[in-house]
């Protein structure tokens, strides 16, 4: 067999293997024996039925999307013309240092105040992206007669790979807006949260801050988190290929791992995942969402069906897509 057509049916039957553990009501990392007997790896298993480079590829967007630098370019086209029909952005600094800053996309409300605030974090693996190229996220809210502000935040290389340093940021631009928000006209109790992929994970960090004790702000502020295609357990994340970037430790593992810290969790979330994207990314958002439940908090999960993972962030981008509806629906936009 061609080595390509291999690798492909070596992805195809992990999945499956992945999704039989999924439909078994894995989370919190278990290992359960129908993935690992499996039988699909070619060399000493890892994570769950997957072998170094199966693990490696899982996390590895381009591995499982034929077609990712045609998404991206789309994606790019998309952006340029919501910049070109949206007023340039309000931006605002968070913090002291130069990356810290804030993209604010302002409704037209005609004169009114209190709107409500869509809070998004880019993708990127924690490594690339910037908030100015999200302004095709925020267009959707916006003209729905929302605010979305878009936290610019460090690429985790440029720290020394601390991704703790990211942590820390994502949650001091939240707490920015939450504090100044009526300087441009919004509702800090409206204040809902939502991302993509690595900006997924951050948006879970966020949803999972002790914020009373950590930054003497209400608890329940937040009102609503969409994640779309996030990640909720590093501890796969730091056995891959991510962790030749990313100095993991175990205070950074444990700190940053959303579904380990629950109990801080206040807000009712939307999950979301595409069906084809990498297993790895499927079974973090259906653990999460079983987590989340187990714990007896409000949780929906949404399959994007035949959906790659930048096409999931699509449909977050699109007020009668999947996830963008449901925002939709938990800001009360519609």
């Amino acid at each position: 067999m061609p080595a390509n057509l291999d690798k492909i049916s070596r992805r195809q039957a992990l999945g499956g293997a992945v999704a039989l553990a999924g439909a078994l009501g894995t989370f919190g990392g278990t290992r359960f024996a129908a993935a690992q007997d499996a039988g699909m790896a070619e060399g000493p298993l890892v994570w769950l039925a997957m072998d170094q480079r199966g693990l490696d590829d899982a996390y590895n967007q381009r591995a499982y999307a034929p077609a990712f630098d045609a998404h991206l370019a789309r994606r790019a086209a998309r952006n340029e013309a919501a910049l070109a029909r949206l007023p340039a952005p309000k931006n605002f600094a968070y913090g002291a240092r130069p990356i810290e800053k804030l993209d604010v996309h302002l409704a037209d409300l005609g004169g009114r105040a209190n709107a409500p605030i869509n809070i998004y974090f880019h993708g990127g693996a924690w490594r690339g992206g910037v908030a100015r190229g999200s302004t095709w996220v925020a267009e959707p809210y916006v003209n729905a007669g929302a605010h979305c502000v878009i936290p610019e935040y460090s690429s985790v290389p440029d720290v020394g790979g601390d991704l703790a340093v990211l942590g820390d940021e994502v949650r001091r631009a939240v707490a920015w807006v939450y504090e100044h928000a009526a300087e441009f006209g919004g509702d800090p109790q409206r204040i809902h949260i939502s991302g993509h992929s690595s900006g997924g994970h951050l948006a879970a960090v966020v949803l999972t801050t002790d914020w009373a004790g950590e930054f003497g702000l209400p608890a329940d502020f937040i009102k609503g988190g969409a994640i779309a295609c996030g990640m909720f357990d590093l501890e796969p994340v730091r056995l891959s290929s991510r962790s030749e970037y990313v100095a993991f430790t175990d205070e950074i593992e444990d700190e940053l791992s959303p579904q380990r810290h629950l109990d801080r969790l206040t807000a009712p979330l939307i999950l979301g995942y595409g069906t084809l994207e990498t297993p790895e990314f499927q079974r973090q958002s259906r653990d999460f969402a079983a987590a989340v439940r187990a714990a007896g908090k409000p949780v929906d999960l949404l399959v994007a069906e035949g959906c790659y993972h930048l096409e999931v962030e699509q449909t977050l981008a699109n007020p009668y897509g999947l996830l963008g509806r449901a925002l939709h629906e938990q800001m009360g936009l519609v």
